[in-house]
This record gives structure tokens, sequence and C-alpha cells, in this order.
């Protein structure tokens, strides 16, 4: 079977989700049978278990003393496979069918049995076999059901590993580097990644043991096969109903083998093996940084620092039924490995996720298609019989009414036509015709806006040409000879509309006017000069400079204008949230916070100028900051 890609999109628009009560991570404990090659010293157990939840290690302090951990549950040397799968993993695989998402990870230093935990062998398989095993049993048991008889299920994989902060396919290997995205709906997505349908654990098998043999592993001196990288197994559960409302249930299985922490002392890595054992505690310590800010319930929780711990991200404070399966080891140089395992898995178990069933409705083309392709013949006359029983003002902007018949269409175009007629068909009548109401009225007020633009500019060329001819008429005793100096004097003789703003400097006076005015008699030269002086003196009043620049900007404003800007500015200065003090001219994050600790402890604002009461804010700043706020407003 050919495989396909993981869309980023559903099928269908989502439906408000189902929330269940929230739940804490399970976390579970498994002690590895002792091996004495591992204890050159014969230093004998550092850790035992003291019941069937509880287990006790060596204080490194003082030997005489222990430390107790108390977990979900505690399995010894002698623990079987089934006991680890029956105990902790099955209880939560029946959350699947429900649409709600569920997450398995085994976590411990390198050599604790992580691997063994997750895969087994021919005789003791681990939790990923029984667990696909048990999915497909599930499914045929509901199927099975005769309240189950109008759904359908279906099953498929994707299978990846993450190698030096790469995410690569496991299925089809290549060396590509997948991104992790994430949709609007908080899920983690990983495009261009493979996705295989599977029909029967045999077809899972075909599919995932060729895929185990591309991760990665090297042998160390502490493991023959050590693992490399993080690997996940995705099983993706589907339930989808055959008839209206055509609803789909989305239910994900994680499965989680992680790389074990590692000494580089004891375990002899150099070259790349010290490049990937620096990638894994790289990570790995991360995830402990993940654990601590969702325990402290901090703001920030820094999922995005790793792409293992972003994949982790639904099964650590996200919406999943998570299980955590902690690997240690009982000999003694593994001791301070052991207990930073039992540290992690102890703040591990104090996480809460909060998991909801993943629900939407399958798009509605889908749906149409099935109609369609039952009724092929008779779809055209149906659609042509539609169209014509429209009222007039739908088929005015309808798409089919200005398109050429059906018969003579490009197949590609009429594809495309019946999916806008299906799309306009599928909107509720009332909303149609408003949204048909609410473009008409929006043409005819930019019409309006269009005529109105074309008058201002009419009554602007008017006043140009009336002051153009005032200019003439009010210096006729200049000889001709004067008549480039004028023309150079009073080049800014334009519309006010349509000159530049000046900067707040005094503009430069033009030097063009000295050589001619030499040879003129005193008395013109003096009314030209008196007349160039007034009229500069004109045209500056009408030049719109900015308003941050006046001088006693106060004194120019109406006072109840000044006084009802003052009052909004008081009146967010007392309500406003952060965000709505940070919209105030001159106030950053910084200032808005000591505003409202300000606020806090002192109580409202009596006036403006109390501001100047914060330490930080200046008088300085104060004067700037009404200046601007208050002539902001008034401009908007």
């Amino acid at each position: 079977m050919a495989p396909k890609r993981v869309s980023l999109a559903e099928a269908g628009p989502v439906k408000k989700p189902s929330h269940s009560a929230p739940t804490r991570v399970r976390v579970s404990v498994r002690l590895r049978p002792y091996m004495s090659r591992d204890d050159e010293g014969k230093e004998g157990l550092c850790v035992r278990g003291t019941g069937n939840q509880s287990l006790e290690i060596l204080n490194w302090r003082n030997t005489m003393e222990t430390m107790s951990y108390q977990f979900d549950a505690f399995y010894g040397e002698r623990s079987s496979q089934q006991e680890v799968y029956t105990g902790s993993v099955k209880p939560v695989l029946s959350h699947l069918l429900s649409g709600q998402n569920a997450s398995v990870f085994a976590y411990g230093p390198t050599g604790a049995g992580k691997t063994h935990t997750m895969l087994g062998g021919a005789e003791e398989p681990g939790v990923i076999p029984r667990a696909v095993r048990d999915v497909f049993q599930m499914v045929r048991e509901q199927s099975s059901l005769p309240a189950s008889q109008d759904w359908e299920h279906s099953v498929s994989m994707s299978y990846l590993e993450i190698y030096n902060e790469k995410v690569l396919d496991l299925l089809e290997p290549r060396d590509l580097d997948l991104p992790i995205r994430e949709d609007k709906d908080k899920n983690i997505l990983i495009p261009g990644l493979t996705q295989r349908a599977i029909g029967s654990f045999s077809e899972f098998e075909s599919h995932f043991l060729p895929a185990s043999q591309n991760r990665t592993v090297a042998s160390t001196k502490l493991n023959t096969r050590s693992s490399r990288s993080h690997t996940v197994l995705v099983i993706r559960v589907v339930k989808s109903q055959r008839s209206h409302p055509f609803r789909q249930l989305t239910g994900k299985l994680y499965l989680i083998d992680l790389a074990g922490s590692e000494d580089n002392r004891r375990t002899g890595n150099q070259g790349i093996r010290l490049k990937e054992s620096g990638a894994i505690n790289s990570s790995l310590f991360v995830l402990s940084k993940v654990v601590d800010s969702l325990n402290q319930g901090l703001a920030r929780v820094p999922y995005r620092d790793s792409k293992l711990t972003r994949l982790l991200q639904d099964s650590l404070g996200g919406s999943a039924h998570s299980v955590m399966i902690t690997n240690i080891a009982p000999e003694q140089k593994y001791y301070f490995d052991t207990l930073t395992a039992l540290n992690f898995a102890a703040k591990s178990k104090q996480v809460v996720n909060k998991p909801f069933t993943r629900e939407t409705l399958q798009a509605a083309a889908l749906k149409r298609q099935r109609e369609e392709s039952a009724q092929s013949e008779n779809a055209p006359k149906k659609r042509a019989k539609e169209s014509h029983d429209r009222p007039a003002q739908m088929t005015d902007v309808s798409p089919t009414a200005r398109s050429p018949p059906v018969e003579v269409c490009d197949p590609s175009v009429l594809e495309r036509l019946l999916t806008l007629e299906k799309l306009m068909m599928g909107t509720p009548e009332k909303d149609r015709l408003n949204l048909l109401r609410t473009v008409q009225e929006s043409r005819q007020e930019i019409k309006k806006l269009k005529e109105k633009q074309k008058e201002l500019e009419e009554q602007a060329l008017a006043a140009q040409s009336l002051l153009a001819e005032s200019r003439k008429a009010a210096a006729p005793s200049l000889p001709s000879a004067s008549s480039p100096s004028d023309e150079t004097l009073f080049m800014n003789h334009k519309h006010p509309s349509l000159l530049r703003k000046t900067s707040t400097a005094k503009p430069k006076k033009q030097q063009a006017i000295v050589s001619p005015l030499l040879v003129l008699p005193v008395q013109p030269l003096t009314h030209a000069i008196v007349s160039c002086k007034a009229e500069q003196t004109k045209m500056k009043s009408h030049v719109p400079e900015g308003k941050e620049n006046w001088e006693n900007w106060e004194t120019r404003l109406d006072s109840s204008v000044l006084q009802k800007s003052r009052d909004r500015i008081l009146s967010l200065l007392n309500t406003g949230s952060l965000k709505e003090l940070k919209g105030l001219q001159r106030i950053g994050d910084k200032k808005a916070k000591l505003i409202i600790g300000w606020r806090e402890i002192n109580g409202a604002f009596t006036q403006v100028e109390d501001l100047g009461n914060i330490e930080g804010i200046s008088a300085k700043l104060l004067t700037s900051f009404l200046k601007v706020n208050i002539l902001s407003a008034i401009t908007h």
C-alpha cells in the first residue's frame, strides 16, 4: 500500500471539544534484575522495593539511612512484561475509541532496560506489540456491536526518531529534518511524516520491524546496543460515522522510547558518540525543566527548547492520558543515575493533564460526492432547476448565473463552479441575503466617498486659481523685469493640501530675490519686502504643523475638550488593564506595570498629575505624556 502524508488540516470543521476530568501523569517504576557483571566491586544493591507502590534507596549522605519513594506502581526484578503492561498501560487504551489521546513513554538511564520494556523479544513481547495488538482487538469488538453498525474504523501508523535534534522518518528513511508544527487547537503535527494505513497486527509488523532496523544504535562500555536517539511510534485510530451528522472521532496513541542519560566518563564516548550523548543529555535536561515549570505553575513552559519536549507537549501538561515507566538499575555503579531518575519520576507524577475528545465533522463536499455518484445522471438537471428557481437578487451575484452552459464548460472550470455553488447552497438563506445586502451597502458607500472626493478636488483647484488671480492683481506696480523674481518669491502659493509638511525649524529665506531688488526703486522695494514678509507670515499660519510641537498648546484648546481628554486619560489610569495602559503614548510595558502596582498600593489616581509620584516618571516626562495623549485623542 502506498504511503500517504500527514495532513495539516482535519477533514472538516471542528466541534467544541468535550473535556473530561483532569488527570495526572501516572508514574510506574520498574527495577531491572541484578547483574553481577555490572557490580565490579561486589558492593551489592543500592535500591529495593518495599511494596507494590513503594521502594527505598540508600542515602548517599549517610549510608545507614534510606530514602523512600511512593509511586502508582512498582515492579520488582521478577516482574514480567505482562504484569507491567496490564497494570500500567492497558487501562489508558480504551480512551482511543472515545477520540482522546494516550501516551506511554519509558524513561531512565542507559542500560536500565527501557528498550526491553517497550519492545521486548519474541517470547516476552513488550509494551508496543501488546498495545497495538489490543488496539486491533478493541476495534474488532466495538465494530461487532449493534450500536456501532453506523460507524467505520481505520487505523494508521507513523514512526520517527529524534537524532541529534533532528526529526527523521523511520518508515521512509531520508536525510531530511522534518518540522514540528502546532495547529489552532494545540495539536502537535509533523508535516511530511509518512503515515501508513494498517488493517491487522501482521500488517503492522511488516512495516514496524524493518523501520526499527533504521533506528540509530551503537555500542558503548555500558551497553552493546545503546539507543542513540529517541523514538516515537504514533498509532492513529479514526472512528467515522457513515450517516448524518457524519461525526469523526480521532484518538492517537504515542509510544515513546527515550534514549538514556549518559555519564561520558563511564561510557567512554568519543567523537560522534560524544556528540550524540550531548544531544541526548541536553534534551533530557530540557524535559526536566518542563516538568519543573509545570509543577511551579510558570506562565512559560520551555516546550520549544527541544524537539523532544515539543513532541511530548501533549503528554506533559497537555490533553493526553499519560503513563511514564521509569526504568532503574540496582547496582551501586548506577546509584546516582538511579537517584536522578527517581527524583524526576517523583516530580512527573505531580503534572496534571486535561484530556478532551477530539471530534470533527466530515467535509460537506465528501457527503455530496457520495450523493452525486449515485445520481450522476440527474445532477446537471437538478442544478439547472435550482439556479432557475432562485430569487432575482441571488442570480445577480451567483457565480453560476454568469457562467456558460454546463455542457460547454471545461471539466476543471465546471468542478470549480460546482464547488462554489455548493458553498453558496450550504449557507443559510438569511445569512446569504444579509451578506448580499452588506456588499451592496459597501458599494454605495464607496461610490458616495468617490463623489465627495471629486467635489473636494474641484473646490481645491478653484481656490488655487482664485488665489493666483489675486496675486497678479495685488502687485500691478512691479516692473516686468521682476516677474522672474515674483515667480520665485511666490512659488509656495499652492493649496495647503498640496504643501509638504515642514520641520519645526524656521524656513530658510530664499536668496533668489536679492539681485533683482537691487535695481528697483526704493519705494517698490520696500513695498515688495513688506508684502513678502506679510505673505510668508500668512502662509506659515496655514501650514499644518505637527500638533505635538505647538507652544502654549493648552491655551489653544477649548477648555471642555481639554478637560474631557484629561478625564479619559485619568479613567484609563484607574481602570485600564496592562494592554490598555501600554496603548497610551510614552507608556511602555515597564511603566504600565509600575502604574498598576502604584494603583494597587495607593488606590485610584485623583488627578493625572499623580503620575509624577511614581518612580521613574519625571516632571518632563509627565508634561510630554499629557501633551501627546491629549493631542492624539483630539486628532483621532
